[in-house]
């Protein structure tokens, strides 16, 4: 056997291996689909939720319970919208507790402990205009301006693993930007891009 051989065997099995992990994760993720709906149910009925937020841009961090005994803590839910504030003008603006929930519920589906890194949260029109002059990808009336949509990644987690595990959940927009690195999520229409 000569080594151009040798090496196309290799490469077939090689490709073979990918194709049947990813055949795997997909099977996992559909599965979870189901669970994932499941969880969205049982999650209204938790008693509390927690959530762990990283801001590379500023530093800040915080981990925190926001929902308790069927309601949302109002200083937890200020300590997050301050986090999530536009971090190029520091204006803050409420956030979505659906949000919260939808990050909440992405973590519990993915069985993670890290911290979700936030690339963007509140921004504020200003700012939102001048992305819009820098990349046509921008929404007009992005919903990022109300509070109601994030920009995130996970560590250890690929932004493949969790824009599958969010489109499963069919809880809003799911936007994939793997050149980036991060994914957007919505509380808007269920769509994806």
């Amino acid at each position: 056997m000569n080594r151009h051989t040798i090496n196309a065997r290799q490469s077939t099995v090689l490709a073979r291996r990918r194709f049947l992990k990813q055949m795997f994760c997909a099977s996992m993720l559909a599965m979870n689909a189901g669970i994932a709906n499941a969880a969205v149910q049982k999650s209204h009925a938790i008693a509390h939720k927690t959530i762990a937020l990283l801001h590379p841009q500023t530093g800040d961090q915080l981990s925190l319970t926001y929902f308790e005994h069927g309601r949302y803590l109002k200083d937890a839910l200020h300590e997050i919208d301050h986090l999530l504030r536009d971090f190029h003008t520091g204006d803050v603006h409420p956030i979505d507790p659906a949000l919260l929930d939808q990050l909440h519920d992405l973590k519990q589906l993915l069985g993670v402990r890290q911290p979700i890194q936030v690339v963007s949260g509140y921004r504020s029109p200003f700012t939102n205009a001048n992305l819009r002059h820098q990349s046509h990808r921008v929404a007009k009336h992005s919903l990022h301006m109300e509070g109601r949509a994030i920009d995130i990644r996970i560590d250890g987690v690929s932004t493949a693993t969790l824009k599958r595990a969010a489109l499963a959940m069919q809880r809003g927009g799911v936007g994939y930007y793997p050149r980036a690195d991060f994914v957007h999520l919505d509380t808007g229409e269920v769509r994806t891009w």
